[in-house]
């Protein structure tokens, strides 16, 4: 009789079905939603970066992303890109700057923005998603998402590689890496440091890292991280973050 029992037991475990596998679009949705990033699309936030005070309002897909310094001559500089594109003020003062240096400046002002509330941005038009083979870190399984971007809507860095590492049970990113092109090119490692939550969204600051070896690939580049391959070369670290959220 126990042998009956049993060869139900093992007939209907066989029969239950098997866990559906999420595909690289499922799991990032579900990222977006477990660090509260689907709240940033209707929000104002403000934050501190390396001394440098950054704000950013987004409304019903509107954005602008504001950057404050202050020049030679002591003068505040607004620097502020939006749907529109960009601008510069200085002491309030709409000046013209040339196309160049406007893209250049541009450019930095999204990449500071776009990595402080990762991962909103990735179901962007212009992203490409690829699931690649899962990973272990540190004794903790992940999900491990490749982006690329295209020409189109891409930015002006549209080659770079982007690999995030999303853990399967909690659906947050502790750990990415990019490679560049832009001055002369290289890979980075991004390891989560601390995490704040912020009216519901989670920011992080991470641990900067660059391979040790040229040779190191981007695929790789979370073993080479756990073999001390890699050296420390900043942190990255959001202060004074306020957030309001916008009906």
């Amino acid at each position: 009789m126990k042998k009956i029992v049993l060869l139900f037991l093992l007939i209907a475990i066989s029969c239950k079905p098997a866990k559906k596998e999420l595909n690289a679009q499922e799991i990032i949705d579900k990222t977006i939603v477990s660090s509260g990033a689907d709240k940033v699309k209707n929000s104002k936030i403000g934050f501190k970066f390396r001394d440098v005070d950054y704000a950013a309002v987004r409304k019903n897909g509107n954005f602008e992303l504001f950057r404050f310094t202050n020049n030679s001559d002591n003068k505040t500089v607004e620097d502020v890109l939006s749907n529109n594109g960009f601008k510069r003020f200085v002491d309030g003062k709409l000046v013209k700057t040339n196309d160049s240096i406007a893209n250049v400046i541009a450019n930095a002002v999204n990449s500071v923005h776009y990595f402080s509330v990762l991962p909103f941005g990735l179901n962007d038009k212009a992203v490409h998603k690829k699931l690649l083979a899962s990973s272990k870190v540190k004794g903790k399984d992940y999900h491990k998402i490749e982006v690329t971007f295209s020409k189109d809507g891409g930015g002006e860095d549209f080659e770079d590689v982007f690999i995030y590492w999303i853990g399967k049970e909690d659906f947050l990113i502790d750990y990415l890496a990019y490679s560049y092109h832009t001055n002369g090119g290289g890979k980075r490692f991004r390891a989560l440091k601390e995490e704040s939550i912020k009216k519901g969204i989670r920011f992080v600051d991470f641990e900067n890292y660059k391979p040790l070896h040229k040779e190191i690939s981007l695929i790789d580049i979370d073993k080479a991280f756990e073999k001390n391959e890699l050296k420390k070369v900043s942190e990255i670290i959001l202060e004074n973050i306020e957030v309001k959220l916008l009906k």
